[in-house]
């Protein structure tokens, strides 16, 4: 019998690459959960498979209302769940906190609850963050599994409440839950209230002339460990395909390349074909608290799974410049800066 695989957030730019993988790897049929606003560009390229019911299912829904999700899992049961729905971005979380933790949490609490109650046998992919760890001191550099949480944005403090929600599925009801805690992943899709993905979106737009030559910036002085989103997904598969991963497992997964966003800024810059652009600091893109040490210690994860991460800083900067390049062609100037 064909495997059966839901996505929440099959839109968003993790969940459109996990389901171009998983088309491409697996035999699996493939379920899609989406809000009726959500639009539909990451998977506009499988519009021939959603329209002719091809192994790609959509399903509208909202993760914050547990009786839309109650009459999808009756329809289906499901093999693999991967929960990446999420209100992702934290300097929006000071401005909506409330709707962070309605979506982060009870989302996920909603999730959870109808697994158990109509796919008790799934293996279930509870999506954390890096950014439960928040503000880490330099001496738990790199950041193990254990390296206690201290949050630095509403954002962070849902998802450390999401984390510990999987954790008690999977222990007092005996879920197959398996969290991932990744640091930064980028690529093309990438939002652009995004650090790197705004700078690309930004150069790209200067290239076109549509903007001045300045691309506006936040806090330059953090440090982020960068992965690419299409080695982040192969993680996601490898992670409840693994047969040997005890029930409740917490990883840490993470690129290999560490700079400060400062680096990164320069790196799509030196990619540019504009020679004369400079970047200001604009006092509204820093949040009022930063985490600014966001260093992986991936050992866990990879002597679980093997897995190891195929595309290098380079071609992702590379491909994320493309993508908004390609969009700014498409869109011109109709594109908020952001």
């Amino acid at each position: 019998m064909t495997e059966t695989a839901f996505i929440t957030g099959i839109t968003g730019m993790v969940g459109s690459h996990l389901l171009d993988f998983l088309l491409e790897n697996t035999s699996w049929n493939i379920h899609g959960l989406l809000r009726w606003r959500s639009p539909l560009d990451n998977i506009s390229h499988h519009v021939s498979k959603i329209n002719n019911d091809d192994r790609v299912f959509l399903h509208y829904g909202d993760i914050t209302d547990y009786a839309s999700l109650e009459v999808i899992f009756k329809l289906q049961k499901f093999d693999y769940v991967f929960h990446l729905a999420a209100q992702s971005y934290p300097k929006t979380s000071f401005d909506a906190p409330n709707n962070t933790y309605q979506t982060n949490i009870i989302g996920t609490e909603n999730v959870l609850k109808a697994c158990l109650s109509f796919c008790p046998d799934a293996t279930i992919h509870n999506c954390s963050s890096s950014e439960v760890f928040g503000r880490v001191p330099k001496h738990l550099v790199p950041i193990v599994e254990d390296t206690p949480f201290h949050p630095a944005s509403p954002y962070a403090i849902s998802k450390c409440s999401a984390d510990l929600i999987g954790r008690h599925y999977a222990e007092a009801y005996n879920l197959r839950v398996l969290t991932t805690r990744m640091f930064t992943h980028t690529g093309p899709r990438r939002g652009d209230v995004f650090m790197e993905s705004t700078f690309a979106k930004q150069i790209a737009l200067i290239e076109r002339n549509f903007l001045p030559p300045v691309v506006k910036t936040g806090n330059l002085e953090s440090i982020r460990t960068i992965a690419d989103v299409r080695d982040a997904v192969k993680a996601y598969f490898l992670l409840v395909t693994s047969q040997n991963i005890p029930s409740g497992s917490v990883f840490n997964i993470g690129g290999t390349f560490t700079a400060s966003v400062k680096t990164i800024l320069e790196k799509l810059i030196s990619l540019s074909t504009n020679k004369s652009i400079i970047h200001q600091i604009d006092p509204s893109r820093i949040r009022p608290i930063d985490a600014d040490l966001q260093i992986p210690n991936t050992k866990k994860f990879k002597e679980f799974t093997n897995w190891e991460p195929n595309y290098s800083f380079d071609q992702t900067m590379r491909d994320l410049l493309e993508y908004w390049r390609q969009l700014s062609s498409t869109y011109g100037n109709k594109f908020l800066q952001r």
